[in-house]
């Protein structure tokens, strides 16, 4: 009886025993998730062939350890035991070994991975577990924050930039800039066209980064109409043109030359102007004051011509008058006008006596013909 009950207290004890180690467990686990943290970029972009480096930052709750004393791993999502790196080589995958390694310190808290000869199939997700030499427990694998990668088959173009049109004699700039993801075997930039370069390096953020470089030369008429070409070589056997291009028109510098020649120019073809437009009024008042002369003329023509034509009239009357005078019955008798005596010398007076009937009538015809 006695033995029954003690056995129902040991279980009652166990139970309790059970399951405040159970809820100790999940204690640990908030206050240590709270401690054990990392710092990834979820998603990155590789160049297939070339390298890529995923960004890593993370803490432990322990004092800092050195290197030596630090064991870093990557392992793929949900597959501890598939290692794609780890100290002891012996451990890698066959497919990532020699292509990854750590390249920052353990003991600064940088677990940044680099991946080189990137192939098609290594785009993860790919996970950070830390483990700490100085007890067996203090490691911790962090496989919500997995990195995934997305690769670019062909290489993209570096970008040119300038000023199209640049002045003879003074200095010009241009740019040169390609972004990668690889910090560790950085592109190199080259020009077709001489002068002083400087190239750079700086990060973008999110594990990106951008190579640039910087070609400056002062140009002369020969550059005009050429284009100055830009070259980027990555890491590895990378696809792609990998080329760009601007085109150059080089302005000449302003002279004197150039002031005086297009002024002179201007005066000439304002005086041309003039002396054309001076011709044109002067043949234009000569024709204007010839034509006025000739029709002055044609005037005076006219006029003088009237007179001969109220002549010919007079003619026409005279030759009227002897026909009429031809029909009045003198026949061919030639005919001949008395003279008529002046008034001053003779006053016209007659009597019928002095004139037989015959002459009377003749002079009386003679009288009226002559009044005409």
């Amino acid at each position: 009886m006695f033995v029954m009950k003690v056995s129902r207290v040991q279980a009652s004890m166990g139970g309790q025993t059970g399951l405040f180690l159970f809820w100790l467990h999940v204690f640990c686990e908030v206050v240590l998730a709270d401690v054990w943290k990392v710092d990834v970029e979820h998603k990155m972009e590789a160049l297939v062939s070339s390298c890529v480096v995923l960004p890593c930052k993370f803490t432990y709750p322990a004092q800092q350890q050195p290197s030596d004393r630090i064991r870093g791993i990557w392992h793929k999502e949900k597959k501890w035991d598939d290692i794609i790196f780890h100290g002891d080589k012996t451990l890698v995958e066959d497919n990532f070994k020699g292509r990854t390694k750590l390249i920052g310190s353990l003991g600064g808290s940088n677990c940044s991975l680099e991946i080189d000869e990137v192939k098609n199939i290594d785009n993860g997700p790919y996970c950070f577990r830390v483990e700490l030499e100085t007890a067996p427990e203090d490691k911790y694998s962090f496989a919500e924050n997995c990195v995934s990668i997305n690769m670019i088959e062909e290489a993209p173009n570096p970008v040119v930039e300038a000023e199209t049109s640049v002045l003879e004699g003074e200095p010009a700039i241009f740019k040169c800039s390609v972004r990668h993801t690889c910090p560790t075997h950085q592109p190199s930039l080259s020009w077709n066209h001489s002068g002083k370069i400087i190239s750079s390096y700086k990060s973008l953020g999110h594990g990106n980064w951008e190579a640039e470089s910087l070609l400056t030369f002062t140009p002369t008429k020969e550059d005009s109409h050429t284009s100055i070409e830009c070259t980027v070589k990555y890491h590895g056997n990378v696809k792609g043109k990998m080329k760009a291009s601007r085109p150059v028109f080089v302005k000449e510098k302003a002279t004197l030359s150039h002031i005086i020649i297009p002024a002179l120019s201007g005066l000439g073809a304002a005086l041309l102007v003039g002396t054309v437009c001076f011709l044109v009024v002067k043949r234009y008042r000569f024709r204007s004051g010839e034509g006025r002369s000739e029709l002055g003329g044609r005037e005076q023509r006219r006029s003088i011509w009237s007179r001969f034509s109220r002549r010919d009239q007079r003619h026409q009357i005279d030759r009227g008058f002897d026909n009429k005078r031809n029909y009045a019955g003198f026949g061919d008798k030639e005919f001949s006008k008395a003279r008529m005596p002046s008034p001053k010398s003779q006053s016209k007076c007659y009597t019928a006596e002095s004139y037989d009937d015959d002459d009377y009538t003749n002079t009386a015809d003679l009288n009226l013909y002559g009044n005409i």
